[in-house]
């Protein structure tokens, strides 16, 4: 069940509270670090919700600089792929955090657009260990993702699914300044 939804353009932008490793959609976005092997927070759960074979894929991509992404299998995931965005640490504002992550939904949004994507599910990059402020980090996430969907016709659907209801609050308060309300 979305929180908040808003139409822009062709795509409906939705926010809900769930476990993303759920999620049916073409892909979700893994919050992965530079190595692409693994971690903590929603990265270890996607990796173990995959399977080893996520873990033997990443390694042949040789990591991934802050705030691009790759895409691999789902493997065992209900989605398709994944996008692993390697989003900023927060080292506080003036060390270029703020363009690092708009550039992880916008790299992300390319690469779904660039395999023929519908549907893209992101976490809240960042907030986790890496210490982005929650409010700001959301307010970034959904212009990044407004401004990169005109460039991505192929997405119909962009999920933020949020692990709280905090996180989803925050989201769906950045997201009320955007576009028309979708009715349910």
């Amino acid at each position: 069940m979305s929180l908040a939804a808003r139409q822009i353009g062709t795509a409906r932008l939705e926010v809900i509270v769930a476990d993303i490793t759920t999620l049916s959609v073409d892909a979700i976005v893994n919050a992965a670090n530079a190595s692409l092997l693994g971690g903590g927070g929603v990265d270890g759960a996607i990796h173990r919700a995959a399977g080893p074979e996520l873990l033997a894929e990443c390694r042949t991509l040789h990591g991934c600089e802050t705030g691009g992404a790759k895409i691999t299998r789902g493997y065992r995931l209900p989605a398709r792929h994944v996008i692993h965005a390697v989003g900023p640490v927060w080292r506080g504002g003036n060390a270029g955090e703020d363009d690092a992550l708009a550039s992880c939904y916008t790299s992300a949004i390319e690469l779904s657009h660039a395999h023929g994507l519908a549907s893209v599910a992101f976490p809240a990059i960042s907030t986790g260990i890496y210490g982005f402020p929650a409010a700001r980090a959301a307010r970034i996430a959904i212009s990044a993702t407004v401004a990169a969907l005109p460039a991505a016709p192929t997405l119909s659907r962009i999920i933020f699914c949020c692990f709280s209801g905090q996180s989803a609050a925050l989201h769906a308060q950045a997201m009320a300044d955007f576009g028309s309300p979708c009715a349910d």
